[in-house]
């Protein structure tokens, strides 16, 4: 037994307390797929079929730009059974703001959420994952909930679709987040990360879908996965993410 796996344990119990959602303790075969960075008119809606041929559901990470300016496309997302979250009013990393900014941020962000798909709005992703203590403890004021993500697509870089569906497959296991994108975030939304990858999104979430399962394993929003009302609910697992 390795120092690591002695010292990861304790950590994650000490951590608790500003932990950001990181898994979910579940006795189903469930896993929680996330999409960040839309919605996009022309990249989501072959997301969203891929998970109405597969009878699943996914927590949206959504810009608010992107929102404001794709209201219907948010709609058409809610209709459908899936879970709207915030990322941001824009991409850039909270690790640059003073918590009382951030703590602005989340509340207008959320408002505005709300606004258009008449639903609550639970759950915050930071773009990029750059998150510290104060900035966490901002969400948390904001009346939302830090999520972060175990494996991912890594679909934000040059990649044939098979190989950044192997990435997120091949740890994939009951309770895992894993964190997709359904669009790239550009200058619209306050960044400049290059030139966006040519990903055939649809195509990789249906790899990604019928890759789970092969596996044995269904794709569920968070808030359908963590639904206290079901049978056998189940629990989010938290524990610290801290990144510059």
């Amino acid at each position: 037994m390795s120092p690591g796996s002695l010292v990861r344990p304790v950590w994650r119990w000490i951590t608790r307390p500003v932990g950001s959602v990181r898994a979910i303790a579940t006795t189903q075969p469930d896993v929680v797929l996330t999409y960040d960075d839309g919605p996009d008119p022309v990249t989501t809606p072959a997301v969203l079929e891929a998970l109405r041929a597969h009878n699943a559901t996914a927590t949206f990470f959504m810009l608010t730009p992107r929102a404001v300016a794709n209201k219907s496309l948010v709609h058409e997302i809610v209709s459908a059974g899936h879970e709207i979250a915030l990322h941001g009013i824009d991409h850039t990393r909270l690790t640059q703001y003073s918590s009382a900014e951030v703590l602005r941020r989340c509340r207008e962000g959320k408002a505005i959420l709300e606004d258009i798909a008449g639903v609550e709005v639970r759950w915050f992703r930071a773009p990029y994952g750059a998150i510290l203590l104060p900035h966490w403890t901002a969400v948390r004021r904001s009346g939302m909930e830090p999520v972060a993500w175990g494996p991912t697509a890594r679909d934000w870089v040059q990649l044939p679709e098979e190989e950044m569906a192997q990435a997120a497959l091949g740890s994939a296991q009951a309770g895992e987040i894993i964190l997709a994108h359904d669009a790239f975030a550009g200058a619209d939304v306050g960044v400049d990360d290059g030139p966006a990858p040519t990903v055939d999104r649809g195509k990789l979430a249906e790899l990604l879908l019928s890759g789970l399962a092969s596996l044995g394993l269904s794709a569920k929003s968070l808030g359908d996965t963590v639904n206290t009302a079901q049978a056998n609910p189940a629990r989010p697992r938290r524990w610290a993410w801290f990144l510059r």
